[in-house]
């Protein structure tokens, strides 16, 4: 068999990164890249495997045991976020981590330190995988297309394994919230499904937040400020009066667990306009729709102030939490605990403070928990990833695969 860390170097070589302000899907053609080198992979080692318009690989591993078993699928994505480059990553491998700060060679002082990330201690004596400081290294989701495809190629090499019906399922534009908007879940054919999408080992998850996007123009009034008494409208300022209004303890880096927060992601202002865009989180649905009535009262009250159609507000949902569809098939949740046992790991089982495919598989009709795919500090250049974690969870894959055709 390959690597498993052949895959993932091969896998993140390919820029694959999606653009939030595309209309099309993929987002990004280049996303293709990588799912058509996915495709051809699965075909070469003997599986069914397809690719549409929309830029989904499904790929099926048909039944070799008698026993009648449920249809089980892994999911992961291969776009990387827009918040850091993911062209020419150039990955650092440090075998036989030592506990020490690890310089990212690409930039002349930048460093992991276990002073600023402590959890990199948890892996002394592993095989780390970093980048260089340039870019991000594509860990998310990276790590889990190659733990699916070592699994799947483990499979087809070991006719001995048995299983019942296995689905494959690579998706473009996770990290836009646009992953399996065109998922055609009875095509893709799995009774029960998991995410590889998680971060560190150990981790599952079947809650996730409810999710919003609010994308808010100010119109204000551009006049010489040597005559503007009276008359100026200062677009930034409102603006910033209005991101005032929000409440300061609900920002993210003041929160963790269940809380959840509205995020400034983008400001883009002069004095005549004004953009900001949020994300707005909430794992309880009830203070989920607080949150959205919240923001929006605020921007009636700028208007108020300064005149109808200083604010316009653009609130959009975009994914719920799964726990309510996850619920009535716990099984699914109990199989991920016992598989991550299995592998000789402690289950940690969190609910997820973001997002992933496996949400909006739920409410599609495919229960889909979210398991560990290994990485730490995922969208940014501090990204990092242990082998050993990623050679774990593939190995999950295979225990719940066997747990389910027992």
């Amino acid at each position: 068999m390959e690597k498993i860390l052949d895959k993932f170097l091969r896998y993140i070589s390919i820029d694959t990164q999606s653009n939030e302000n595309s209309e099309s899907q993929p987002s990004e053609a280049k996303e293709l890249d990588l799912l058509r080198l996915l495709r051809d992979e699965l075909t070469a080692l003997g599986i069914e495997a397809t690719l549409d318009e929309y830029g989904y690989v499904m790929a099926s591993i048909p039944a070799n045991t008698d026993k009648k078993v449920p249809a089980i699928g892994f999911i992961a994505h291969v776009d990387t976020a827009p918040d850091a480059s993911g062209k020419d990553v150039k990955p650092q491998i440090i075998k036989n981590y030592d506990g020490g700060e690890i310089p990212l060679k690409g930039v002349p002082g930048l460093a992991l330190k276990p002073s600023e990330f402590p959890e990199m201690l948890l892996y002394k004596g592993k095989t780390m995988i970093t980048t260089d400081g340039t870019t991000l290294l594509g860990a998310d989701d990276k790590a889990g297309v190659a733990e699916i495809m070592a699994a799947a190629e483990y499979i087809m090499e070991h006719p001995e394994f048995k299983h019942g019906p296995i689905k494959i399922g690579f998706t473009p534009d996770e990290e836009i919230g646009r992953g399996v908007v065109k998922f055609d879940v009875k095509k893709f054919g799995a009774d029960y499904g998991y995410t590889m999408d998680g971060g560190e080992i150990g981790e599952l998850e079947f809650e996730n937040f409810n999710a919003a996007s609010a994308k808010i123009h100010i119109q204000g009034r551009n006049v010489h400020p040597g005559y503007a008494k009276g008359k100026m409208r200062n677009a930034i300022l409102i603006a910033t009066e209005l991101n005032a209004l929000l409440p300061v303890e609900q920002r993210p880096e003041f929160t963790e667990g269940y809380e959840g927060f509205f995020h400034i992601i983008a400001f883009n202002g002069s004095v005549e306009e004004a953009d900001i865009a949020y994300i707005i989180r909430d794992h309880d649905r009830s203070r989920f729709e607080d949150k959205k009535r919240l923001i929006s009262e605020c921007c009636d009250f700028i208007n108020k102030k300064f005149g109808e159609g200083t604010v316009t507000l653009t609130l959009k949902d975009q994914y719920y939490n799964m726990r309510e569809q996850v619920e009535p098939h716990f099984h699914v949740v109990e199989t991920a605990i016992k598989a991550i046992e299995m592998a000789g790991i402690k289950p940690k089982v969190q609910p997820i403070r973001g997002g992933t495919d496996g949400a909006n598989l739920s409410f599609k009709g495919l229960p889909c928990p979210n398991i560990f795919a290994g990485g730490h500090n995922f969208h940014g250049k501090m990204e990092f990833l242990p082998l050993e974690s990623m050679e774990k969870a593939s190995e999950v894959i295979l225990n719940i695969i066997k747990l389910y055709a027992e």
